[in-house]
């Protein structure tokens, strides 16, 4: 599967990219909508950004408690049922004397449902693909996010201002239940993928089974931690550039859709176990350049190149797949979405933490050169795991839980 239009004749690949379109987009009208309602209520700069930002940290809550859920549940219920609360706990949040405490236990709840949402999303991907199409469709999903996610500031920012805050996260509301019914319509009946209860222990035991291989272990750590730490050097954007930012933001997104689409579509599938680890140094190492305080139009070309190297995600996505059971795809790909997006949280703690003590872009150049040390340090497992996996038959050893 090469073409985006083979893709999209998959009949349940068109459901699963408007799904996904509809929550992406409900998340981010709602996100800036709450967050601009507790900068009013209460003037907290920490408030308004934890309102907007917070629940990623939750999502850890979520992979050690619900991930087991991800395939044991059918899809189309598990979908359906997760938008449907997305939708009534944005609504919630409109409540008048809502307290701030009752709007953040909110936000706790629906942050850690995200989790298995990712999981069950991702891995109902990888059972309607055939193998092969995995990577191009991924990378279809992670544009249209993209483009969601420009297009969904844009649209909360003018129903802000149109409808106010309440009436911007009742738009937020409308877009999660428009991604409940076409889970509904749109899906046909499936099996769940494995078979048993979900349970906080069963969870912490597949967690424990996926992260036992040294191969799977590598891979995570390459998916969760250059990212997170570059998503902290792109959390500092507003105060490096108050006025700019939007269009430093732009540009990262730029970069970003035109490296999934040379990835997912142009990069022969001969070629996909080389560039990762270069691609990860490359999401870096323009970074370093911003402690020379560059002028707004570099430093937009700055985070376009930089960002083309969140394409590495999918290719260390397609070799995560590789090895693991097929039984297990929604719980790995769940964990690997809540442990990036739990770290791209920590990445901008830290690079805010940084910034106070030193200066936004001093601490953008910093937390680059520790994205960078790590994925040199990452670099020697990324390459062996993938001559492992190229060349099994010289001695090495096989993980029991890969799938060839």
């Amino acid at each position: 599967m090469r073409t985006y239009r083979e893709l999209f004749l998959v009949p349940e690949f068109r459901p699963l990219f408007l799904t996904s379109t509809f929550q992406v987009a409900g998340q981010t009208v709602s996100g800036l909508a709450l967050g601009t309602l507790l900068y009013t209520a209460t003037g907290s700069p920490l408030l308004s950004s934890l309102a907007m930002f917070g629940p990623s940290l939750a999502q850890l809550i979520g992979a050690a408690t619900l991930l087991s859920a991800a395939d044991r549940l059918p899809p189309r219920a598990a979908l359906t049922g997760l938008l449907l609360a997305f939708s009534l706990g944005t609504a919630a949040q409109t409540l008048p004397g809502l307290p701030v405490a009752g709007s953040f236990a909110l936000l706790l709840i629906l942050g850690i449902l995200v989790s298995l949402g990712g999981g069950v999303r991702y891995g109902l991907l990888s059972e309607i693909l055939p193998k092969n199409g995995y990577l191009l469709g991924r990378s279809v999903l992670n544009m249209s996010n993209g483009v969601m996610q420009i297009g969904g500031y844009a649209l909360g920012g003018l129903l802000v201002t149109v409808l106010s805050a309440r009436g911007a996260l009742l738009v937020g509301a409308a877009l999660y239940l428009a991604g409940a019914v076409t889970a509904r319509l749109g899906f046909g009946q499936r099996p769940p993928r494995a078979a048993g209860r979900p349970s906080p222990a069963e969870t912490w035991r597949t967690n424990s089974l996926l992260w036992s291989s040294p191969a799977r272990r590598v891979v995570y750590l390459g998916l969760w931690v250059p990212n997170g730490l570059v998503v902290g050097c792109e959390s500092l954007f507003v105060p490096y550039a108050p006025r700019e930012a939007g269009l430093l933001f732009a540009c990262g997104a730029v970069g970003m859709l035109a490296g999934d689409t040379v990835v997912g579509r142009w990069l022969p599938r001969s070629w996909r176990g080389r560039p990762a680890v270069p691609m990860l140094a490359l999401l870096a190492a323009p970074y370093l350049l911003f402690v020379l305080h560059p002028a707004v139009p570099f430093a937009a070309g700055l985070v376009m190149t930089a960002s083309f190297g969140f394409g590495a995600s999918l290719l260390l996505q397609e070799r995560l797949m590789k090895r693991t059971p097929e039984e297990l795809s929604g719980h790995a790909l769940g964990l690997h979405s809540s442990g990036m997006l739990a770290m791209q949280g920590v990445g901008a703690a830290l690079a805010g933490a940084v910034a106070e003590r030193t200066s936004p872009a001093t601490a953008m150049a910093l937390v680059a050169a520790l994205s960078l040390t790590v994925t040199l340090g990452l670099a020697r497992g990324l390459r062996a795991a993938d001559h492992r996996n190229r060349r099994p038959g010289r001695g090495a050893r096989q993980d029991p839980y890969e799938r060839s």
